[in-house]
């Protein structure tokens, strides 16, 4: 592990703090081998700053020879300026001694999230009614689809709504193509978010693509995959007689539906539902899932270890 802090690309350490506007509880998560003193020096550093820490979550896989991870919050008011200086001393004090990743966020500050959505609606109207309500800490910038559908419904939200079809390959949710409109797709992600969103998105997103995008993506699929994958899903889980479905939010990776796992949950079902109630009750846990793994990540509670999480 590098002992540097994670901050969000082209933005400096310090600069999420909201330009010179004080901030007062920051966001500090850590991660790094396991080994006694870690929580002293880390607190030693901010209360000698005179920070009022008002929250601590640790965990380890292992007392000896494991990695630790922390989620700390802290109370003090903080100019762009002192941020900067707190979180060099940070880094030299603490983060690099201690080889640790690590990063501060000024929770004043919502994370600025971009959404993709293809056709299916109940995902996307799910976040952003959350959101308008002042129930999701995060800040919309754009939602771009592979279809002109939900245009009207989105701009209602007073959001920018950008179609960006495919046409490169056999159709929609297929692996291969797509090239031109992955272009576009970075063009208007870029410097756009701190987090991406696919709100039933069904297209593939390559790993170039997802190397240079740079920041971290969130999916929602059915839990019963990959028992099935692919098409009408829930009428072959119908026709194989299932007693549980849900629905699994994890973090995109290269590899199809095999990133880290956020969130998940299921629901009874039974032999009298039939295929319409299978997906509307799937339609409901698939957006208060994915909604639960938006807000973890948004208030800092996720850190990734390998193709696992440690949500706090």
């Amino acid at each position: 592990m590098s002992a540097s802090p994670q901050t969000p690309p082209d933005r400096p350490a310090g600069s999420a703090a909201g330009g010179d506007r004080p901030g007062a509880i920051t966001r500090l998560l850590i991660s790094c081998a396991d080994r006694p003193g870690i929580v002293a020096a880390t607190s030693r550093l901010l209360t000698d700053a005179g920070a009022n820490i008002v929250r601590s979550d640790q965990h380890t896989t292992d007392p000896r020879g494991g990695v630790f991870f922390m989620r700390m919050e802290f109370d003090l008011e903080l100019t762009s300026q002192r941020r900067a200086e707190l979180e060099r001393r940070f880094a030299q004090e603490v983060g690099e001694p201690l080889q640790m990743q690590w990063r501060m966020w000024d929770a004043a500050v919502p994370k600025r999230v971009a959404i993709l959505v293809s056709r299916e609606d109940h995902c996307l109207l799910d976040l952003l009614w959350r959101w308008r309500r002042g129930q999701l800490e995060m800040q919309p910038t754009i939602v771009i689809s592979n279809h002109p559908d939900l245009r009207e419904d989105v701009e209602s939200f007073g959001l920018q709504y950008v179609h960006v079809p495919v046409t490169e390959d056999g159709g929609e949710g297929r692996a291969g193509g797509g090239a031109e409109s992955e272009r576009r797709l970075l063009e208007l992600l870029r410097d756009e978010a701190e987090l991406v969103v696919l709100a039933r998105y069904m297209r593939i997103l390559s790993g170039a693509f997802l190397d240079e995008l740079a920041v971290p993506v969130i999916n929602i699929h059915h839990s019963f995959l990959p028992a099935f994958a692919g098409a009408a899903p829930y009428r072959r889980a119908k026709e194989r007689g299932v007693k549980l479905i849900g629905a699994t939010a994890h973090y995109v990776t290269e590899r199809l539906d095999d990133g880290p796992i956020i969130e998940q949950d299921t629901v009874r079902v039974s032999h009298r539902d039939d295929v319409a109630a299978l997906m509307r009750l799937g339609a409901d846990i698939e957006r208060t899932v994915l909604a639960r793994a938006v807000q973890w990540h948004c208030e800092d509670r996720v850190l990734r270890a390998g193709n696992t999480t440690v949500v706090f």
